[in-house]
């Protein structure tokens, strides 16, 4: 039995580049990946905001690739002011899709902000917006990092999508039976848009270890032990992660997932090979 709906086929994460030469990078990875007929892109920014007015013009460089584009919007450390004038922009600006996160408090931030959770800035687009953008929100198949217990997390991502969501993109992982446990769970709360998984391709080990310890992601011992194997060898590297990633997204697709959302790292080629290896 499929476990999701709503086939939502492709789409792909990027970051707002801080250099002329990470731009033009970026514009080409765009190119080459809106080949690939993504449903979205989406565009992150820092913690507390503090990459906003990038974020803001790479979306509208993004966008002109003529795929929809979707700005990730967090509320930690930011005023409904704010918010709401950014809101407005977009609208004015033709985005009509965003990515609403809780967002990190940067060192040294003192203040959250008037909004102190992503359920609440769901509500607030909600509110101020009405039906205008899509929202996605985060999902985490393995519990958010900070989460005191599963369960809670599990209810805190149902408080997400009741506000308002439109569908929920995961936090990367790489045990395909921890995001159907998790959409099972989420089904049995009454959570029923479609819930995508987020997926990583494994071309740099330091990396990926740094990334998965800090966002709470696990690497299984096999994986870990095998990249360990490899040393220094970053062609065998990315050969064993195309192949362990691959069979990964596979097996999501068959058995349900309503598409794939890659985390780029502003990357087209890891990606790509992924794609050339399943049916989507």
């Amino acid at each position: 039995m499929s476990t999701q709906a709503h086939p939502l086929g492709i789409s792909f994460e990027f970051f707002p580049p801080g250099t002329e030469a990470g731009r033009d990078k970026l514009l080409r990875t765009r190119d080459a990946l809106a080949e690939r007929r993504p449903r979205f892109f989406s565009v992150t920014y820092g913690a507390g905001g503090s990459t906003q007015a990038r974020t803001r013009q790479i979306v509208q460089q993004v966008s002109e690739a003529g795929i929809t584009t979707a700005p990730h919007l967090s509320c930690i450390g930011s005023e409904k002011s704010a918010l709401r004038d950014l809101l407005h922009q977009y609208r004015d600006e033709g985005i009509d899709s965003l990515v609403a996160l809780r967002g990190d408090l940067p060192s040294g931030m003192g203040g959250v902000g008037e909004l102190r959770y992503a359920n609440e800035l769901v509500e607030f687009i909600r509110a101020e917006t009405g039906d205008h953008f899509e929202i996605a929100v985060a999902a985490y198949p393995e519990s958010h990092p900070q989460a005191p217990s599963f369960e809670r997390d599990l209810e805190n991502f149902a408080r997400k999508m009741r506000a308002g969501a439109n569908l929920a993109i995961t936090q990367y992982f790489f045990t395909a039976d921890a995001y159907f446990h998790f959409v099972e769970r989420a089904r049995a709360l009454g959570v029923e848009a479609p819930i995508v998984p987020g997926i990583m391709p494994i071309t740099n080990y330091t990396k990926l270890a740094r990334f998965s310890d800090a966002c709470g992601a696990e690497i299984p011992r096999w994986i870990r032990k095998q990249l360990e194997a490899y040393g220094d060898d970053s062609e065998a590297i990315a050969a064993f992660g195309e192949e362990v990633v691959s069979r990964l997204c596979q097996r999501l697709l068959d058995g349900g997932a309503p598409g794939l959302h890659f985390y780029t790292l502003n990357q087209a080629e890891p990606a790509l090979a992924i794609l050339d290896n399943i049916t989507v």
